[in-house]
């Protein structure tokens, strides 16, 4: 690190600035402070706060708070009151967006992570993509008119897809959804945006969404799986997303073509004929008809979770996770928890807890947002020449 001298004053006032404003944010909420409380806490001195401050409200991310009536009546018994200030949560705004094989969802914070809205759309498994990107920009539209917010006030978008997306937005493979494959879709949304567009994986953005606000809160390695007849795994390790060399890490949906005959599609099938594989529906069905007592139902989820755990403990075993998580439309349905936990007993060397997603289908727009909310948080307290 370049030693820091009174010779780059533009790097020292950009050092200050972010000490201060991250105080400013980190007490949003809370009675805001005067000048004195920020040079106490940013341990500057009170005239290079105030000309800190005085930056920032120009700026439009702090302000001066007004005073309460009683305050007023008060301190013109006293003499002038000391001038406070609050962090401008509403100065920007973040967007997470899902755009997955049956839903298209999208919500809305301000820059502090408190939600100001969501929305979400059905859709078809089979909508080409110009329907289904039309209909996420109609959600989009439909979030920001709803909450009274202009598209020129996001200062960053998080998209969660099904996939492996490359670093600059394009889905390299992705054969949940049509014409998804080659898809420069960080471009595409691009187009209808002017801040940055950040797009992952749908279980990466999931597993970050439970460690935010969901059952992995506090853990440091976890892995998300996101199940479904071709299920994939976000993973966490030492709090980080790991998404491999090239952003396949977690496709453990092509396990089954390690020699294995029987497909998913087949393997949860009750009848002769395999499942659709983006039929949620049918597969939720057969849950269904398992826990009702159907003999051939209950075979199947047997085959079904067996070939799940098999999968579920290649990661374990390579990862040794603290926490398995379980989301996609297995959320909810108790059947998969109990016997997943029981074959990873006896497959495991250390067997992780395993919980459902705390989020269910919020988990992948939600975790979108929080992407959406670092790229905003590292914008605001860079202290980079830019």
């Amino acid at each position: 690190m370049a030693r820091l001298s009174g010779r780059d004053p533009s790097l020292l006032r950009r050092i200050n600035s972010t000490a201060v404003l991250r105080v400013l944010r980190s007490q949003f909420g809370h009675p805001p402070l005067t000048l004195t409380d920020l040079a106490h806490a940013t341990e500057l001195s009170r005239p290079t706060v105030e000309g800190v401050v005085e930056g920032l409200v120009d700026a439009g991310l702090a302000a001066e708070a007004e005073e309460e009536p009683d305050s007023a009546a008060q301190h013109a018994r006293r003499g002038r009151p000391a001038r406070r200030f609050r962090f401008r949560a509403e100065a920007g705004y973040a967007l997470g967006v899902e755009v997955g094989s049956h839903r298209i969802a999208a919500v809305l914070s301000d820059l502090t992570g408190r939600t100001t809205g969501t929305v979400a759309h059905e859709v078809g498994e089979g909508a080409p993509e110009d329907q289904r990107l039309a209909e996420a920009h109609r959600a989009v539209d439909e979030l920001l008119e709803g909450s009274a917010v202009r598209r020129e006030s996001l200062r960053a978008v998080g998209v969660g897809t099904p996939g492996i997306v490359e670093a600059d937005g394009t889905v390299r493979l992705g054969t949940a959804l049509p014409g998804w494959t080659g898809l420069p879709l960080g471009e595409r949304l691009r187009e209808r945006f002017c801040c940055p567009v950040l797009v992952e994986n749908d279980a990466n953005a999931g597993v970050v969404a439970e460690r935010w606000k969901g059952a992995a809160v506090g853990a440091e390695d976890v892995v998300m799986v996101l199940i479904g007849l071709s299920p994939g795994a976000g993973s966490l390790i030492g709090g980080r997303l790991h998404r491999g060399f090239g952003g396949a890490a977690g496709e453990i949906g092509a396990l089954h073509l390690l020699g294995r005959e029987a497909t998913p599609e087949r393997l949860l099938s009750t009848t002769d004929e395999p499942l659709h594989p983006l039929d949620e529906a049918a597969v939720a069905g057969v849950f269904a008809l398992a826990r009702a007592g159907d003999e051939q139902a209950r075979r199947a989820m047997e085959r079904f979770v067996q070939r799940l755990v098999h999968d579920v403990a290649a990661l374990v075993l390579a990862l040794d996770p603290e926490l398995v998580v379980i989301g996609g439309w297995a959320s909810g349905l108790d059947d998969v928890l109990e016997p997943l936990r029981g074959e990873l007993e006896r497959y495991c060397l250390r067997p992780p807890r395993v919980e459902l997603s705390v989020l269910g289908e919020a988990a992948v727009a939600t975790g979108a947002l929080r992407l959406a909310l670092d790229q905003v948080e590292s914008e605001l307290f860079s202290v980079d020449a830019g």
